[in-house]
């Protein structure tokens, strides 16, 4: 085996499965095309909580501009990843008294206060701490176009002010001493393959933006893009036409930066699994082979304890089955069914899906494994052992499993450290 797969080969028999790998040629060349095509009016962001992996926010430190966190447990990693406090924006709905002072003790880039009670907290905050902190006001539009696989506003959400009532909180948070608003920020729909969809959505944004200015008189420093741009999970999924988005919304992007409010704002892409997502892959061992009423099933190592989202428990209505491939490859193709070690039927990472023949000890990759993976997974249920995580540069690949997946180290007491205010 030679290239990409002769890697995960090397991973699989080396450090061991169930096991992440993360690629990075694949994220620099995916930061390529954004710059290409969308880098002539924004700056990138990176939503760390798709993939908080310390290793992996070092090797994007410097590669992209912003990052957004979303709790401070995630301020902290990212911090002791090397990532400045002024750099990060800290979003969320349920932020905590204690997370708030934290952020703003430690010289927060941004707050993106979602409702004028987070508002009144960090304005008090930012007073008992004698500084001015820089927020962000995060909008909910009233309608998200068809085409994304998750709606986070054009309905009842706990993410930020709904627009079309809006106008009273917007005056109360703008009155507040202690807080400066310095732009806005939008993050309505995810997981978009449709570029029409993309860009009327930022149409809207747009039109958001314009009407809440207006009203509070505020020339933004900052505007923030949620993206929405989705990857190809599924078979016959195609990928997204980045050029096709830049075509479409090129011209409203002009427009606004030729508006005088807008002339010295800056525009920010928050990207997530678009950026990191077809980057990763997930490998599992198949320990077991069975037969059973006319099916072949087989039993691996990794299930949804390491991958929820595989498994169709993550936001997905009707499940299908992830792409992936035998490494190693092989002749042939024959249905199987594939399933994790768990003691529960819902543990089932493929249902029919065509590979080479599999045996016990073949290793299964699965695609599109780089976001929402192990953040997102129940790795504690049934107290298996925790999966490795690998990054390759290059041809060299090293072991970046978070420590405390593995019973202690820095990173664990980052994220255990006591609540201030208990």
């Amino acid at each position: 085996m030679t290239g990409l797969d002769g890697l995960l080969a090397r991973v699989a028999e080396t450090i061991g499965t169930p096991s992440y790998v993360y690629v990075t040629d694949a994220i620099e060349r995916r930061l390529a095309e954004l710059r290409a095509h969308l880098g002539p009016w924004f700056a990138f962001s990176y939503a760390m909580k798709c993939n908080p992996n310390p290793e992996l926010l070092r090797w994007l430190s410097g590669r992209v501009d912003l990052l957004d966190v979303s709790s401070i447990g995630e301020f902290r990693l990212a911090r002791s990843a090397g990532w400045a406090a002024r750099l990060a924006s800290f979003t969320g709905p349920g932020k905590q008294d204690f997370e708030i002072d934290e952020a703003i003790a430690s010289e927060l880039g941004e707050l993106v206060v979602e409702s004028y009670r987070e508002a009144q907290i960090a304005d008090r905050m930012a007073q008992r701490r004698g500084r001015v902190q820089d927020i962000l006001i995060r909008l909910s539009p009233a309608v998200v176009p068809k085409g994304f696989g998750d709606h986070m506003a054009g309905r009842p959400s706990p993410f930020g002010l709904d627009v079309e009532s809006s106008s009273d909180d917007l005056r109360r948070i703008a009155s507040l001493p202690r807080l400066r608003i310095v732009g806005l920020h939008i993050y309505s729909g995810t997981q978009s393959l449709k570029p029409d969809a993309i860009c009327d959505n930022y149409r809207i944004f747009i039109e958001c933006f314009r009407s809440t200015c207006e009203l509070l008189d505020l020339t933004p420093e900052k505007l923030v893009f949620g993206s929405g741009l989705g990857i190809p999970y599924h078979a016959g999924d195609s990928g997204l036409d980045l050029a096709a988005v830049a075509l479409g919304i090129g011209a409203d992007l002009d427009d606004l930066k030729n508006d005088p409010r807008f002339r010295g704002t800056q525009l920010i892409l928050e990207l997530g699994r678009y950026l990191v997502g077809e980057a990763g892959y997930f490998l599992t061992r198949v320990v077991s082979i069975k037969e059973s009423r006319g099916t072949r099933i087989g039993v691996c190592d990794g299930g949804m304890n390491n991958h929820l989202p595989a498994s169709g428990h993550f936001g997905m209505v009707i499940r299908r089955n992830y792409q992936m491939h035998r490494v190693g490859g092989g002749d042939g193709e024959e249905k199987i069914d594939l399933s994790g070690p768990l003691c529960t039927s819902i543990d089932r990472l493929a249902t029919g899906i065509l590979l080479p023949r599999l045996e016990e000890g073949d290793v299964v990759a699965v695609h599109t494994s780089g976001a929402y993976g192990l953040t997102a997974s129940p790795i504690h249920f049934i107290s298996h052992a925790a999966p490795r995580e690998v990054m390759i540069e290059g041809m060299q690949m090293r072991d970046v499993t978070r420590q405390w997946y593995l019973g202690g180290g820095e990173a664990e007491q980052l994220l255990r450290k006591e609540n201030p205010a208990a």
